[in-house]
């Protein structure tokens, strides 16, 4: 039977494939970024991969998730995207965890066995533990800033956390990164300005407690997964698994 990727191959070759095949990543969030992220990841022939997310699939999910339909509704995020990942390749190499990832939780990944990580998470705090955490084990990190509020795929791109502007949650980003002694963080951002949205709340939001949500597209989210993959399997293929250094955080590391 012809090899799923022998289309890919004919662009990375043999040698390409092998690398990609053996290459563990981790998605941190299953939500528009992180879903397209890990399933374009499978799709390019990466052969391990560990998902975490501690979230279940709701309707507001469905303008933008790839995992998010009428049949996962109410499913588990890593359960339903376990079914659709292990569909497009039976033999990946699957890890899931269904968790929020914080300092309780953190000791449960060891960062030191994963080839690139891909943070698709929104939450500060884990954002930086993240970027603790893959220093720490010389790990290559690729985080997304906000893609909420915007409409224009094009404005995406990948650059060094200091070469950011306009985005709320880059501005942050910054200023924490700057303070715990943080460079040459990676991120994919959009230099678009963010819309402000007619409505901020919601029964459901209500009900989680939340005060507001930024307004998404189908276009944003997902792109900025695929650019966030694209990025990863480039990176892989030029310096080999565990010999990447373009993505390690700091010359100077400073503990949280």
């Amino acid at each position: 039977m012809e090899s799923i990727f022998a289309r890919t191959q004919m662009l990375f070759g043999a040698q390409g494939m092998e690398c990609l095949a053996c290459a563990h990543v981790a998605v941190f969030g299953l939500g528009g970024v992180g879903g397209q992220a890990a399933e374009t990841l499978v799709r390019a022939g990466v052969g391990q991969l560990t998902i975490c997310d501690n979230d279940t699939v709701s309707n507001t999910n469905r303008n933008r998730q790839l995992f998010a339909t009428a049949y996962t509704t109410g499913m588990v995020k890593t359960e339903a995207a376990a079914e659709r990942l292990l569909a497009v390749n039976p033999d990946l190499k699957l890890h899931r965890r269904t968790c929020f990832f914080d300092r309780d939780t953190a000791s449960a990944f060891d960062f030191s066995a994963y080839d690139y990580v891909l943070d698709c998470i929104d939450t500060v705090t884990s954002k930086l533990l993240l970027i603790d955490c893959c220093a720490e084990a010389g790990t290559p990190l690729l985080a997304c800033l906000g893609t909420g509020n915007k409409t224009d795929p094009t404005r995406l791109q990948v650059s060094d956390i200091s070469k950011t502007s306009v985005c709320p949650l880059a501005r942050v980003m910054r200023l924490e990164c700057k303070k715990r002694g943080y460079c040459h963080y990676r991120v994919v951002w959009s230099d678009e300005m963010p819309q402000q949205p007619d409505v901020t709340q919601t029964e459901e939001l209500l009900a989680k407690g939340r005060r507001s949500i930024p307004a998404s597209t189908p276009f944003v989210p997902p792109a900025a997964g695929i650019l966030m993959a694209r990025t990863c399997v480039m990176d892989l293929l030029s310096g080999g698994c565990k010999s990447l250094k373009s993505g390690v955080i700091p010359k100077k590391y400073k503990p949280l």
